[in-house]
């Protein structure tokens, strides 16, 4: 399996009284990759109309929405977010400005990921990737970089280099960690999609169709 991964989900689950729907919560993912064309999948829902929140804190660090101290140093990470009925595309996001991202102590860029978005009552994933692995448009297309590995050593001459993680910067600190930190805001459920999780069947025929099942499901040989 690629990673390992935290889920914390917190606020009332119902509206009080007979309301068909959820309270909105939030989600809080920990976890780290392998190399530097994994891709982490998440599904998450809204039962009606939604102002949602897409966001990672490990780039430069800082307070997750579970409140948990989040290290700076991971890798500089870019989400794309799709329809999970249909696999198509919505919307990409690679670097969120300050001061939606904190600055990195070191790189002194904001180069943490922050996407919102207004959706309507459904079901959706969004996947998590390393810069430059650019979603190639809907779900069953594919990332820009799958196959090749450990890609990223070739961005930049670090001082603190190394064999995968380094982000483009050239600046002191651009050899990164392999962590991820995430959190989806404002949804009725979200999860990590992991090895044996249910997942709509759309969303399996998309991924085998795109040759995606091992990065968003199980990598059973790394285990």
């Amino acid at each position: 399996m690629k990673n390992l991964f935290t889920a914390v989900a917190f606020g009332a689950s119902l509206l009080a009284g007979s309301s068909a729907f959820a309270t909105p919560q939030n989600y809080s993912f920990q976890g780290t990759f392998s190399q530097d064309d994994d891709v982490q999948l998440f599904s998450f829902s809204v039962s009606a109309t939604s102002d949602v929140i897409l966001k990672s804190i490990s780039y430069a660090g800082g307070v997750n929405a579970a409140g948990d101290t989040i290290e700076r140093g991971g890798f500089d990470p870019i989400l794309a977010l799709f329809n999970a009925s249909t696999g198509a595309f919505i919307d990409q996001n690679d670097d969120a400005s300050c001061p939606l991202a904190n600055r990195d102590a070191l790189t002194h860029n904001c180069w943490d990921v922050y996407l919102s978005a207004t959706l309507n009552a459904g079901d959706y994933i969004v996947a998590v990737m390393q810069y430059d692995n650019f979603a190639l448009g809907a779900l069953s297309d594919g990332f820009t970089r799958t196959g090749q590995g450990n890609f990223t050593p070739s961005f930049a001459n670090c001082s603190d280099q190394q064999s995968a993680f380094i982000d483009a910067s050239g600046n002191q600190g651009c050899g990164r960690t392999n962590a991820w930190a995430f959190d989806i805001l404002g949804v009725d459920t979200a999860e990590a999609v992991t090895p044996g999780s249910d997942v709509p069947e759309p969303l399996t025929l998309a991924l085998v169709a795109g040759g995606l099942a091992g990065l968003g499901f199980a990598r059973r040989k790394r285990a």
